[in-house]
């Protein structure tokens, strides 16, 4: 079973998205801030992390900073999926690490088959 972080300050984002990664047979842990996904990091190890840019405490940019520099979540896939849909944000997101940037809104069935091409 893979397991996924889902990172986003949103509510209703998140129980949308856990439910469909659960129901596709993900193992899904919720986080509403960077801090929140630092700390299960410091635990397991995910098959991806799906981080919204603009939460709380730690963003999502200094979150992939940190993801980035540990060397055990090299083959962890990082998604962002924000709001922030400037050419400017998106390339600058794709600069630091991610392996995909996807903006709101969002279709969640072509959000799970860009996940699972990843894994092909």
């Amino acid at each position: 079973m893979k397991k996924i972080i889902i990172a986003d300050d949103e509510h209703k984002i998140l129980m949308s998205l856990e439910y469909s990664f659960k129901k596709n047979g993900y193992d899904v842990y919720i986080a509403r801030d960077g801090t929140e996904v630092l700390e299960f990091l410091k635990t397991m190890i995910p098959d991806v992390i799906l981080l919204d840019i603009m939460m709380p405490n730690l963003d999502g940019y200094s979150t992939l900073d940190n993801i980035k520099q540990d060397e055990k979540l090299k083959d962890t896939k990082v998604i962002f999926l924000s709001a922030k849909n400037n050419p400017r944000d998106i390339e600058k997101g794709l600069e630091m690490g991610a392996d995909a940037y996807v903006t709101k809104p969002y279709s969640i069935k072509k959000l799970m088959q860009q996940i699972e091409e990843m894994f092909e």
